[in-house]
């Protein structure tokens, strides 16, 4: 596992010498001083919320003391970042970013972005290695058609941008996705590996689709003066929605895999009459142990795939319930192109 990192290697040296070589240096500003307080408040606010998220299905939500704990210092942690953040003279984040309708609408796409695209990523694989048997290396194959199809409609996008209205193609992107997701709920255990690539490959390029013209949208009517902490504040809602998107669905997955299981074994009793039938009584039969091993063998597969169904079913409608956006969102300029595409990644 340690090897697999080593790929992150000669791309980040190929984007540091990209960087360096095109990328100007901008000013530097000695006057400004961090504020401390919105950082640390943010932070905790933003660690806790992560704990809470990520250990509250083990220790069994508020009945454990330590998810308790973290909900209330979330809760307050959020409320001193807010209030300070405008009481404050010089917050870490400034509330003007916020007057800007195309950046504050942008900041909510990007967080349903990372929830859908990264919560079905963190699924697939478990999906894919579980229920379907794939090794990891299969698996990793199948999934690899998903990044071919970013890298491919992120080169289109651009082209795009400019000439076909901005909101076509986000409206393009959102479409995608959920198309994508719909097809999903429509799996089962025996869905066929060219199904997974092509289904991956769609879902890849609404992706694509979604990122160019979004960082596009969020930065051409910002300020320049507010674009850097433009940057921080966009990137940060990507990376929260992710992580609060896999939380959620891996939660959802784990308590609805344990409802299905209840509900399907309420029907394997030895009064079941199917289990009367000659073949499924000498391997299924309820009455041996290794009936009822078999048995509960299969329920788990089938309280699991209804459960993955129901996850892909959730992002499927976030990817829906985000496209009213669209219509209040302002068309950029063809001139404001220019700046925005240094901050897109």
């Amino acid at each position: 596992w340690r090897w697999v990192f080593f790929i992150n290697l000669p791309i980040g040296l190929l984007a540091l010498a990209g960087i360096v070589y095109y990328v100007s240096e901008t000013p530097t500003d000695t006057s400004t001083r961090l504020d401390w307080l919105g950082f640390g408040s943010l932070s905790v606010a933003i660690m806790a919320l992560q704990l809470f998220l990520d250990r509250g299905e083990q220790l069994g939500w508020f009945a454990s003391g330590e998810i308790l704990v973290e909900a209330i210092v979330a809760a307050v942690a959020l409320y001193v970042f807010v209030v300070h953040t405008f009481t404050t003279d010089t917050p870490f984040i400034s509330p003007k970013l916020f007057k800007d309708r195309n950046f504050s609408i942008s900041v909510v796409f990007i967080f349903i972005v990372g929830i859908t695209y990264l919560a079905s990523l963190a699924l697939m694989t478990p999906y894919l290695q579980t229920l379907m048997g794939y090794p990891v290396l299969t698996a990793g194959m199948v999934m690899g058609p998903r990044g071919l199809g970013t890298m491919l409609t992120m080169f289109l996008a651009g082209r795009l941008l400019g000439k076909v209205d901005t909101r076509l193609l986000l409206l393009t992107g959102l479409g995608l996705s959920a198309l994508s997701m719909g097809l999903m709920t429509g799996w089962t255990p025996d869905v066929s590996m060219q199904t997974v690539i092509w289904v991956g490959f769609i879902q890849g390029t609404s992706l694509g689709m979604l990122f160019v013209p979004l960082t596009t949208v969020a930065f051409a009517t910002l300020p320049a003066a507010l674009r850097a902490e433009g940057t921080g504040l966009y990137s940060l809602s990507r990376n929260v929605g992710s992580s609060v998107g896999i939380s959620i669905v891996t939660v959802l997955l784990t308590q609805n895999i344990q409802a299905n299981h209840e509900q399907i074994g309420a029907y394997v009793t030895p009064f079941n009459r199917a289990f009367d039938a000659g073949a499924i009584k000498n391997y299924l039969d309820p009455m041996a142990a290794s009936g009822r091993a078999a048995l509960d063998a299969m329920v788990n597969v089938q309280a699991s795939w209804v459960a993955y169904v129901d996850d892909f079913k959730l992002l499927m409608l976030l990817s829906l319930a985000v496209m009213p956006l669209l219509l209040i969102i302002k068309t950029p300029k063809a001139q404001a192109h220019e700046e925005p595409a240094a901050v897109m990644e």
